[in-house]
């Protein structure tokens, strides 16, 4: 039997993946799926949005799905409510994306649960804009 990692070792591991899809990716300046996605960009990470209702985040195309970005993602960040987090959580399994990460808001105990039950590494009540690092190159910029 393994051991299971804990939060803070996958959310260690997580913010060294340089690749990200934020599920959730906003044009909207005042949500956080635009907040996320500007402050990893910034950070230095390569990051895609996906929202089959949207078109672009901050000049960048925004995919329907995860299964429609141009590469696979290491770290799915979710700004949706669990409901929706529950059909990308699937679709991250299927794909072999190792990490799947719940803003807070995003997480409900169910969600986690059929997460982890996929056997996505689950990171949950924390902030990807707080634990990010910032690569070479990217700019530091303030989580909130």
């Amino acid at each position: 039997m393994t051991q299971q990692r804990s939060m803070r070792e996958m959310i260690d591991d997580a913010v060294n993946r340089k690749v990200w899809a934020i599920v959730g990716a906003s044009e909207n300046t005042e949500k956080f799926g635009n907040r996320i996605y500007r402050n990893l960009k910034q950070a230095g990470y390569t990051v895609y949005g996906v929202n089959p209702n949207a078109e672009s985040v901050d000049g960048d195309p925004v995919y329907p799905t995860l299964s429609d970005l141009p590469e696979k993602p290491d770290v799915v960040d979710v700004v949706v409510p669990s409901w929706v987090g529950r059909r990308v959580a699937s679709e991250a399994a299927e794909l072999g994306i190792p990490f799947f990460w719940l803003q807070p808001g995003a997480e409900s105990d169910e969600l986690i649960e059929h997460a982890n039950g996929l056997g996505l590494n689950v990171i949950h009540h924390a902030c990807a804009m707080v634990e990010k690092k910032v690569w070479p190159g990217g700019a530091h910029v303030p989580a909130h």
